[in-house]
């Protein structure tokens, strides 16, 4: 069995923190789709979810988490800080308090302990680099809303959950000429999916390249922990031996098992200004449609510096949620991330 670390007290002796430990792994995702439900209304984490996130290469569960506990034992309040990136410029916080618990000093004192571990990314990035930590909440949820700022979070983007509704079946693809379509299933090469998506984002707000070994390391991790992973639903756009676009697809939303979903859409920068991108969503929606799914979403930057919102309505999807996510400089610096597409990445189509 294992032996939970010793509990430290907060908040005037009410609660008491300790780090997470996988045995507490169900009570932690009861707790966030409870956190989620009442600020959302969705319930988008699973088990499978939580074990991947606290088993990824790199990750150190007692380091990284904090629970806040009732004196009975409960736990009411879980944050944890992700900073896996080579340099951590940015890392993310993510945290829950439950609904019925709000306003006691949970959630501020699971910030507080956050900042002070993000903090220690900043010994892991050379002289010179901006550091900042990222944080994200649902806008209708002011209580969350307060304490960031309250904490000296500032918004600084916003990300959209878009959707659309197949009432029929979407328009066929029309495939640029030389362009030929596999999946995963045909062409299981992950080092050339991991590049291909990697370049195909480097003009997007916030990117920062990442060493080749450790990103497919994440990657692998992650296929190999789901068990639901369908190559089928991973579609390459081919050009001779090049991939030339991707959509890579789960078989449905991490909120809604009735929604289909399409997690990775990218085309690159040789590729562009070609109607890629759309005939790429029009072949996910149409496989989503052929397996029963009626509503396909996707997530977006809202303000995102290759227009791929346009091509997102232009395809017929509509804004569901808006996600806003809160930055807090740590130190100051040169910004590593992406924060302007050079022109000859911007596409009038999007993406």
């Amino acid at each position: 069995m294992t032996q939970k670390p010793r509990s430290q007290p907060i908040i005037q002796g009410k609660f008491v923190s300790r780090p997470a430990t996988m045995a507490d792994l169900e009570e932690l995702v009861d707790l966030y789709n409870d956190y989620w439900e009442a600020t959302a209304g969705v319930r988008k984490m699973t088990m499978e979810n939580a074990r991947t996130l606290c088993t990824t290469p790199g990750f150190d569960l007692e380091r990284s988490t904090r629970v806040v506990l009732t004196p009975a034992g409960r736990i009411v309040g879980l944050a944890l800080v992700v900073d896996l990136g080579t340099p951590p410029v940015h890392p993310e916080v993510a945290g829950a308090v439950h609904p019925d618990f709000e306003g006691r000093g949970v959630g501020a004192a699971l910030l507080q302990w956050a900042e002070e571990r993000a903090r220690e990314a900043i010994a892991r990035v050379p002289e010179g680099l901006r550091v900042s930590m990222y944080a994200s909440s649902t806008v209708a949820h002011e209580p969350t809303r307060r304490l960031f700022e309250k904490m000296g979070l500032q918004a600084v983007r916003h990300s959209w959950l878009m959707a659309i509704d197949l009432d029929g079946p979407p328009p066929e693809p029309e495939w640029p000429e030389g362009i030929v379509i596999r999946t995963y299933q045909d062409h299981p090469d992950l080092g050339a999916v991991y590049r291909a998506v990697s370049d195909a984002f480097k003009d997007h707000w916030g990117y920062v390249q990442q060493p080749e070994e450790e990103g497919l390391r994440r990657w692998q991790h992650r296929i190999e922990s789901d068990s639901e992973f369908d190559p089928s639903l991973w579609f390459l756009a081919m050009d001779g031996d090049e991939i030339a676009g991707m959509s890579l697809c789960p078989p449905h939303a991490p909120h809604d098992h009735e929604m289909g979903f399409v997690n990775t859409l990218g085309v690159r920068r040789p590729w562009r200004r070609k109607g890629l991108a759309l005939t790429l969503l029009y072949l996910s929606f149409g496989e989503f449609y052929r397996r029963g799914k009626k509503k396909v979403g996707l997530g977006v930057d809202a303000g995102s510096l290759t227009g791929a919102t346009r091509l997102y309505e232009k395809a017929g999807m509509y804004v569901e949620q808006q996600i806003t996510l809160y930055e807090k400089e740590l130190r100051p610096g040169q910004e590593l991330g992406t924060q302007v597409a050079e022109q000859t990445a911007l596409s009038e189509e999007g993406i």
